[in-house]
């Protein structure tokens, strides 16, 4: 797939979301995997702590959990979550139910608020991350995440 597709800058970081990297640990091809397999090769990527625990639980097997813990404990994890961003990212959840829309996970919530404070491009495979790029600002990865 082209580049073109993609907003890849080598000098920043990019936050994969869980829903990316369960995908790509199912070998499940889509637009998302295709820009991971390339940012593993040109980017710095990153990860949350609560994405780390989003994918590693989701492994039944030990063989696989360690596999995607190698792969994973290399990248750059960001905490983010302590008293002060959790306000923030409450008030983001808040002006979001002002227009009529509920995010059905916390959890992205915080992966969202985290991105916007912190001008981190995400790269995503699940729709509850678009009204933070609507109407939050978050920077989307793949530009048909982009309003």
């Amino acid at each position: 797939m082209p580049s073109t597709h993609y907003t890849i800058d080598a000098s920043n970081t990019v936050i994969v979301d869980s829903s990316v990297w369960i995908d790509y640990f199912k070998k499940i091809d889509n637009r998302s995997t295709e820009c991971l397999d390339t940012l593993l090769s040109a980017a710095s990527i990153g990860i949350t702590d609560i994405i780390l625990m989003e994918v590693l639980r989701g492994f039944r097997e030990d063989k696989h959990f360690n596999q995607a813990l190698s792969l994973l404990s290399p990248l750059i994890c960001f905490e983010i979550v302590d008293k002060p961003k959790a306000l923030r990212y409450a008030n983001y959840y808040r002006q979001l139910r002002k227009k009529g829309i509920t995010i059905r996970k916390s959890n992205d919530v915080m992966i969202a608020g985290y991105c916007i404070d912190n001008q981190t491009p995400l790269l995503f495979n699940d729709k509850d991350f678009l009204p933070f790029v609507e109407h939050l600002g978050l920077i989307p990865v793949l530009k048909s995440h982009r309003n």
